[in-house]
Parts: C-alpha cells; sequence; structure tokens
C-alpha cells in the first residue's frame, strides 16, 4: 500500500486493511492528544492507531495481549535468600545477647543496667547517621558490594568480642558491638531489594518476609540460647567469664563461614529480570544516577512519610519491648531469666510465622493497606493485653499474651517494607527501606529510653501504657496512608490488557468516550519514567 492510499484510509477513519467507508454517523474523532479513532458505532470501542503496524501486532494490541520484556527465575536466587537471611540471622542474635541477661552482663563488667542497655541502643544510634551513605552506597556500587560490607563487619564485630571476655575490658565488648552496628546498616535495608531484583512479582512479597524471618529469628535465637549457655552463677566469675567465651567464640566461627558463602553466592543481578517492574526500569549508569533526587522524591511522597512516622512507631515499640523485656520479667518474676528468653523467643517465633503469612497473603491478594491497617490495629490491641496481663502473677498467661503480641506486632516489619516499595516505586527500594528502618531506630532510641526510666522510676505497667498510646496514634496515621500500588500496575500493564479511559469529544457533537487500547510496554515506559 503506498503512502497516498494509507493516508486516504486514515482520512475516512479506518485501518490499512479495511474497505473505507463513512459510518453512518459521520466524522472521525480527533482526541486531545491527536490520536484518530474510528467512531465504529456510537458508544462502541473505539482504536488508536499511532503509527503503521503489522496484522499480527494489530492483532495482537485489540486483544489486549502485547508481547511482554523477556524476563526469567534463576534457581541461585533461594541461595542469595537463604545466605543473606542466615548472616543477618547472626547479626539480631548479637544485638539482643547482651540484654536477655542483663543481670550477668552486669555482674561480670561491674556495670548498671543503662551500660547493658547502652548495647542494643547502640545499634539504633549508629545507624540513624550511617543509613544515608549505606544506601547511597546500595545504589552506587550495588547489592554484592553491601553484601559484603554486612558480612564482613558483622564477622570482625563477632572476632573482637571474642577478645573482650574479661572483667575489665568492657569498652571492647562496646567497640565490638559498635562494629556489628555498622555491619546492621548494611543488612537491614537489603530484603526488598533482594526481594525486587531476583524475585517474580508472585512471590516477591513472600521472599522479603523470609528475608526479614531470617532478622527475626536470629532475635528468637538471641533471647533463647544467651540464658542457655550462661546460667547465674552469682560469685563465679571465671565460669560466667568461660560461659561467655563459648558463646562468643561460636558466634565468631558462624559469621565466618557465612561471610565465606557470601563471596560465592551473591551477585548482582540475575542475567534476566525477574519481573516486568524490574524489566521496565531505566537501564542507567551510577553516575546517572542522583541519590539527592531520589530522596527528594520520597520526601514529597504524603503516602511515604506517613508510612514513614507510623513504621517507626511500632517497630520501636518492638525494639524498645526487645530490649526491656528482661527486666519486666525478672520484676514481676524473680530468678525467671531463662523464662524470660523463652517468653522473648515466644514473642519473636509468633512474630516470624505472622510475617510469612502475611508475605503469603499480600502475594495472594495485593491487599496492602487493608492487610498493614489490619496488622497495625491488632498489635494495639496486643500491647494493650500484654500490658495489663503482665503482673498477674501467670507465666503462661505472659507467655499466651507475648505470642499473640509478637505475631502482630514482628508480622508487620515486612508489610512496612513491602507497602513502602509499593507507595515509591520506582525509586530504590534500598532508599526507601533505608529510611524506614531510620525511623524505626530513632523511635526505638526514644522509646527505649522513656520506657526504661518509667519502668525503672514507676513499673512496667506505666512504660508499656505509654507505648500503647504512640502505637493508637500509629493506627490513626495507617488509616491516613492513601494505597497507590505503583510497582504491581506496572506489572498488571504488562500481564494483562492496558486499557485506558479516553475522552473524546468532538466541536459538533456531545461528548463520548472511547477506548484507547496501547501497548503495555509504553504504559510501563511512561510508569517508570
Amino acid at each position: 500500500m503506498s503512502a497516498s492510499d494509507l493516508q486516504e484510509h486514515q482520512q475516512h477513519g479506518c485501518t490499512p486493511d479495511e474497505n473505507c467507508t463513512a459510518t453512518p454517523e459521520g466524522k472521525n474523532v480527533i482526541a486531545p492528544n491527536g490520536n484518530q479513532y474510528i467512531n465504529m458505532t456510537p458508544g462502541l470501542v473505539q482504536v488508536a492507531f499511532e503509527h503503521l503496524i503489522s496484522p499480527d501486532e494489530n492483532q495482537t494490541m485489540l486483544l489486549g495481549q502485547p508481547k511482554p520484556l523477556e524476563t526469567k527465575l534463576y534457581m541461585r536466587r533461594f541461595a542469595v535468600l537463604i545466605v543473606f537471611s542466615l548472616y543477618s540471622l547472626v547479626n539480631a542474635f548479637q544485638w539482643i545477647q547482651y540484654s536477655i541477661i542483663t543481670n550477668i552482663f552486669m555482674d561480670y563488667y561491674s556495670v548498671t543496667s543503662d551500660k547493658i542497655n547502652c548495647l542494643s541502643v547502640v545499634y539504633m544510634i549508629v545507624y540513624v547517621p550511617l543509613i544515608f551513605p549505606a544506601t547511597w552506597l546500595l545504589d552506587k556500587k550495588g547489592l554484592k558490594i553491601t553484601a559484603l560490607l554486612g558480612a564482613g563487619l558483622n564477622c570482625i564485630g563477632a572476632w573482637v568480642k571474642c577478645a573482650s571476655v574479661r572483667p575489665d575490658l568492657f569498652g571492647v565488648t562496646v567497640f565490638a558491638q559498635t562494629v556489628c552496628s555498622v555491619a546492621q546498616v548494611f543488612i537491614l535495608g537489603l530484603p526488598s531489594r533482594i526481594a525486587s531484583v531476583w524475585f517474580g512479582p508472585k512471590e516477591v512479597s513472600t521472599a522479603c518476609a523470609t528475608a526479614v524471618f531470617g532478622n527475626q529469628l536470629g532475635t528468637a535465637i538471641g533471647f533463647l540460647l544467651p540464658p542457655v549457655l550462661i546460667p547465674y552463677t552469682k560469685n563465679n566469675i571465671d565460669l560466667i567469664g568461660n560461659n561467655i567465651s563459648i558463646m562468643f567464640y561460636g558466634t565468631a566461627a558462624v559469621s565466618t563461614l557465612l561471610l565465606v558463602l557470601t563471596v560465592i553466592v551473591f551477585k548482582e543481578k540475575p542475567p534476566l529480570p525477574p519481573s516486568q517492574a524490574q524489566a521496565v526500569l531505566p537501564e542507567s549508569s551510577p553516575e546517572d544516577y542522583s541519590y539527592k533526587q531520589s530522596i527528594i522524591n520520597l520526601f514529597k511522597n504524603v503516602s511515604f512519610l506517613l508510612l514513614l512516622v507510623s513504621y517507626g512507631i511500632l517497630t520501636g515499640s518492638f525494639y524498645s519491648v526487645s530490649t526491656l523485656l528482661n527486666q519486666m520479667i525478672i520484676e514481676h518474676y524473680k530468678g525467671e531469666e531463662v523464662n524470660a528468653g523463652r517468653i522473648g523467643l515466644t514473642l519473636v517465633v509468633a512474630g516470624v510465622v505472622g510475617s510469612i503469612i502475611c508475605g503469603l497473603w499480600l502475594d495472594h491478594t495485593k491487599r496492602y493497606k487493608q492487610t498493614t491497617l489490619i496488622v497495625y490495629l491488632l498489635s494495639f490491641i496486643g500491647m494493650i493485653i500484654f500490658t495489663f496481663t503482665l503482673n498477674l502473677g501467670n507465666l503462661i498467661i505472659v507467655f499466651f499474651t507475648a505470642g499473640i503480641l509478637g505475631f502482630f506486632m514482628t508480622g508487620y516489619l515486612p508489610l512496612g517494607f513491602e507497602f513502602g516499595v509499593e507507595i515509591t516505586y520506582p525509586e530504590s527500594e534500598g532508599t526507601s527501606c533505608g529510611l524506614l528502618n531510620a525511623s524505626a531506630q530513632v523511635f526505638g532510641i526514644i522509646f527505649t529510653f522513656i520506657q526504661g526510666k518509667l519502668t525503672t522510676d514507676y513499673n512496667p505497667r506505666a512504660g508499656n501504657i505509654f507505648l500503647c498510646a504512640c502505637i493508637f496514634v500509629g493506627v490513626i496515621l495507617t488509616a491516613l496512608i492513601k494505597s497507590e500500588l505503583k510497582r504491581h500496575n506496572v506489572n498488571m500493564g504488562i500481564t494483562n490488557k492496558a486499557v485506558q479511559a479516553v475522552p473524546v469529544e468532538s466541536p459538533s457533537e456531545p461528548p463520548t468516550y472511547g477506548i484507547l487500547l496501547k501497548s503495555a510496554l509504553e504504559v510501563s515506559r511512561k510508569t517508570s519514567i
């Protein structure tokens, strides 16, 4: 067909392979953007042809099934996820291993409880100033370098702790814990990045929950093992020191093995992207990436700011409860250090189950806003129940209420990550998750000191009531978040019909509405920009 024939067909409002006959109603309709439409029948579908396409492509577009970009899932993704989860586990174990046996370390190092609490709080203090350079490094240098830094620093901190097992070397153990806390900065922001870069759209939330699960499991083991490995033997400092050495050397050995596995297993990204949302992201060199602009974009996103505060409140409350759990239990149940650890274990294991269930639920339903709000509200209810049953004198009740609290409070962690990625796409997952973690650390520091002061000056109930009030504010903020599932919409635009309702107006006719069928790749490209 010649160019003149094609022009004649377009002037009469028909496709190149149709006979050119005017519609009974008359004229072609021109959309505001210049697209031409065939007015087939009043009120029916009008199809836009932006350029000449082949018959096969034409049929594909009419069926709303554009050819997707090439994607592939690799088995290596499971190895990457497992290794990351394991060294995240060890880092979380090192965070809580002091606080759960506060009274024992107080006797060994001859320091006050405030100083032992600081060994937990240092994780939060260090995170806040370092999160910006850490997320910048993740976006500039990539996933593998960041992962190696996290695993490497975690290993170094574990070995330095082995040199601190002497009553007069408390400063050395503080330094070692600080190194481990720096390692955490390069760990906590990775779950969503690993899930997005390596896993498909139907498994991304479960993968993120599994990555967070490793950190939670480490906290659970940190609640369980230290009271068992280091039983309270008053006036026998040498035995306590020997038991501490066993724990520290075991941790260092495991950390070294995981560092080696990280070197072997981790890759920057798979050869082909796992999802359309990753495939349509623009390929640019690190020099073209503006970390500053990414931060500005996130802070202009009102929904993300609401999530930033609400996530910080609930996760900070969890950090505070975990840090002070030993003191709360010992206040009401003397000599129950081991059970205090078991209660912490129950708190976290229930949360692990909650995380996995929530991840599976999100992958199945994609109801991020509703799920996040419900879990947040149930966390508030669980905190109230835990607060007013703690002093009843029955440890079974405490175990039960701690399980309820942990299921929802800890189960919320991956929900916040994934919801944040959805409402900020296509901004970097590492940056959004890093800011969420920074918020959690800030609130964790504030809550730990305030709740600790209230617990010491009054009683554990006073500190817990303070947390209940804060969590209630978080419920309100979560309800105000606007649900914009940008990443999910890109994936659906590729796999489903990319159909947009386009208003079509003609000066001589009443307004009508047509349907513009566009290439889903075009829709995705606009979304990514």
